[in-house]
């Protein structure tokens, strides 16, 4: 018998809150919130009633409530492991004016899909919200997941061109700052593109996020101290890493050697001199 358990965090900078049900047996009966809901179902079935559509609902099915949608869930089969998203109106208004330049309210017909893309976009947002990740990185993992629903569920259309010259005068400025904080509203205003519209070029012509970009010069420009015998500990301070832990965990993920390991193959050249 597995534990029932709910763990919550509310991201004061993105202005939502993310989380997570996990072995949930009991049912819930018809209720309604105030704000919007975005779910993915992780494990166990239900059957999701919502306005006058009734449906069963299973693992990898995205949920979408409206605040006032009227909506209650009972037991299948197996107990239930849920992600969710509180999203406030107001946060969903700034981010329909951010992604489709439109302040009208965005409303959802179908309370469930099915979106491989799209779930896992959320799941990526909900394990940066909930792991207290960098504002940069719960940024871009918002603006990425809000740009496939509202243009692909709440009936909008916007389109971003390549944007090039833009990217590569952002890469630049990654480059030239890497050592110190960077926003994306700052990397945006250096784009002269929308934080959105950013996030999704970026991501197109580089094949990483501007957060992702971020960390690829911080650990090459670690890795090249690291081989001038510079401690690992300096090392991580000098390219902008928050803690020892953060820098080594990014630095083993992106080079496969721990950075005490990575100094120690470089020990006898610059012993040397």
């Amino acid at each position: 018998m597995r534990q029932a358990a709910r763990t919550a965090r509310y991201d004061q900078a993105l202005g939502l809150e993310a989380y997570s049900l996990r072995a949930v047996d009991r049912p819930f009966p018809s209720h309604f919130h105030d704000h919007y809901v975005i779910g993915v179902v992780e494990r166990g079935t239900r059957t999701l009633t919502c306005g006058r559509q009734r449906q069963v609902i299973g693992p990898g099915d995205v949920l979408l409530f409206n605040p006032g949608d009227s909506h209650a869930c009972i037991q299948a089969d197996g107990s239930l492991d849920y992600r969710g998203l509180n999203i406030p109106r107001s946060t969903m208004l700034a981010l329909a004016e951010e992604i489709m330049g439109s302040r009208a309210m965005p409303g959802f017909s179908v309370a469930v899909v099915r979106d491989g893309e799209l779930a896992g976009r959320l799941r990526a947002l909900h394990r940066a919200v909930l792991g207290e990740e960098p504002e940069l990185r719960r940024e871009e993992a918002l603006l990425l997941a809000w740009g496939l629903l509202l243009p692909g569920y709440a009936g909008m259309v916007e389109t971003v061109s390549a944007c090039r010259v833009e990217v590569e005068r952002t890469c630049a400025f990654i480059r030239s700052h890497y050592a110190r904080h960077i926003t994306l509203e700052e990397l945006s205003l250096q784009a002269g593109l929308s934080k959105s519209a950013l996030v999704r070029a970026f991501a197109k012509a580089k094949g990483v996020t501007p957060y992702r970009y971020l960390m690829a010069v911080r650990i090459s420009e670690a890795r090249r101290l690291l081989e001038r015998g510079v401690s690992s500990a300096e090392a991580a301070v000098e390219t902008g890493f928050s803690d020892q832990s953060h820098f080594t965990n990014y630095f083993t993920a992106f080079t496969g050697l721990t950075p005490g390991a990575c100094r120690e193959l470089f020990r006898q050249e610059w012993e040397r001199g």
